[in-house]
């Protein structure tokens, strides 16, 4: 089937899945998330096979994956997402009456999704972006990650089956194979609404600047990794610096250090604990026992970037890593804040294990590295209570600077919850009003259109009078569940 014969056929979709009940989409969400289970061990061990990861952990990440799923469906399920509006006429005011304006999120139209590689659930074929799109009333198209094929074929017979049990057009979710150029195709066809990505800078990059010269500029909501930086207080690191430490390590290896918010960057305070804290940290990264990467090619891109880091000036090298095919062995190299301030490379993702220790003097060294800072999913700052408040003014700056400040606790793992943010201003995404991980996430498939002085028969039930859905609106600028 040709490209243009997909999006024909989403687009005649996109006709019956907009009129669709929230409480079908909700049903069609919690039809795929039991067809997922169905699949039980065969899913598993074809995900094993094809991206390396342990069982233990697809095991999580299924379940992470039927839980978006049912977290959608119910957020189809209750509506207050679109937003829903009302400014009652006011035909007696004065100069000029008002007329009824009333207000709701509605679908985008088809939009197009790309698979991650080092998710092959969760952010992948019946993942968070097509869960958010679907609750949102949008088509999908799919476009499979090369790294995992056989899954992704699986969980798409899953997605077929319940659209069959839900009667819903099969076009509804449509899956594409293919390389780069295929992608490409896919972002610039002119039915494509928007686009959704999980991967790294050069291609998430490549993805938005396609779309902005289409004729028709598309969002695109590309998520692109960062180095999630961790700021350890001196009164913290002189009294636990071995803990945090071993903290630190076991965040850096999670994974294979495959993890958009792996803290790939720490500052350390130059005190009686610096020796103490690297020597602890590189003792668990090297014993640590070593795993295998995705596919040799990330495998082969880690070990490139870590020789290129710890090649450049001022970096001292702590734990240099024996290279491999497919075993990612962790890596750690220090340099000094002013050496790091004057090297932005020093700033760039290596996917994998491995992190940058950054000594400082003072709180005011560590305000001139937020300032110098690029754009980061997570900031993580580990400090006493009284630290913490001093430090209010670092706060403030890193609120600027990412999409989820951590005061304790470590970056990696993120909650599929309503108030999760997993984005943050560029280079991390391309949309930092935006969130990948979460129920906010169902607003980047959605745009805003009123109604004015509509007749009651053409209004949505979401803004209708007697509001037949029970959900809560903002009527002339009270939030309530009342008629009018």
């Amino acid at each position: 089937m040709s490209l243009n014969q997909v999006f024909d056929k989403a687009a005649e979709a996109f006709k019956v899945y907009k009129k669709v009940a929230a409480s079908e989409k909700a049903n069609l969400l919690r039809t795929i998330a039991a067809e997922i289970e169905q699949l039980g061990d065969e899913l598993l061990q074809t995900a094993h096979q094809e991206s390396n990861l342990p069982l233990a952990r697809l095991t999580g990440e299924r379940g992470r994956t039927v839980s978006q799923l049912q977290l959608f469906a119910s957020l189809a399920d209750e509506g207050t997402w679109t937003e829903a509006t009302i400014d009652t006429a006011l035909p007696d005011r004065q100069p000029a009456p008002r007329p009824d304006l009333r207000r709701m999120l509605v679908p985008l139209g088809p939009v197009v999704i790309f698979g991650a590689s080092n998710f092959p659930f969760a952010f992948s074929t019946a993942g968070g972006d097509t869960a958010s799109a679907l609750a949102a009333g949008c088509p999908v198209i799919y476009k499979e990650h090369p790294g995992h094929p056989k899954t992704s074929q699986l969980v798409y017979k899953a997605i077929q089956n319940a659209l069959q049990a839900c009667g819903l057009p099969e076009a509804v979710f449509q899956h594409v194979s293919g390389g780069a150029d295929i992608g490409q195709e896919l972002v610039k066809h002119p039915e494509a609404k928007a686009v959704a990505f999980t991967g790294s800078y050069k291609g998430g990059k490549a993805i938005f600047d396609q779309a902005c010269q289409r004729p028709q500029p598309i969002p695109v909501y590309a998520e692109m990794g960062s180095v999630n930086p961790i700021f350890i207080l001196p009164e913290k690191a002189e009294a636990e610096s071995k803990q945090l430490a071993g903290q630190a390590a076991q965040s850096v290896l999670l994974g294979v250090g495959q993890f958009c918010t792996n803290p790939g960057l720490i500052f350390y305070p130059e005190n009686d604990t610096t020796e103490s804290f690297l020597q602890e940290l590189s003792e668990k990264l090297e014993s640590a026992p070593t795993n295998k990467m995705l596919h040799e090619g990330i495998c082969s891109n880690y070990y490139k970037g870590v020789n290129q880091l710890l090649a450049a000036g001022g970096v001292e090298k702590l734990l240099a890593p024996d290279e491999d095919v497919l075993v990612g062995n962790a890596a750690l190299a220090k340099v000094s804040l002013e050496q790091w301030l004057q090297n932005e490379a020093l700033q760039e993702e290596v996917f994998g294990p491995f992190t940058l220790v950054v000594t400082y003097h003072g709180l005011e060294d560590l305000e001139r590295a937020a300032e110098k800072l690029q754009g980061q999913l997570t900031c993580t700052v580990w400090g006493t209570t009284s630290e913490l408040i001093q430090a209010g003014s670092l706060a403030d700056t890193l609120r600027e600077k990412c999409g989820r400040l951590l005061f304790g606790g470590v970056p990696t793992g993120v909650e599929v919850s309503y108030a999760m943010t997993h984005g943050g201003p560029f280079p991390a995404t391309t949309d930092s009003r935006s969130t990948s991980v979460g129920a906010y996430a169902i607003k980047r498939f959605a745009r805003p259109v009123t109604f004015q002085s509509a007749p009651a028969e053409l209004l949505p039930q979401e803004l209708q009078d007697d509001n037949p859905l029970s959900i809560w609106r903002t009527i002339d600028g009270k939030l309530t569940k009342d008629n009018i």
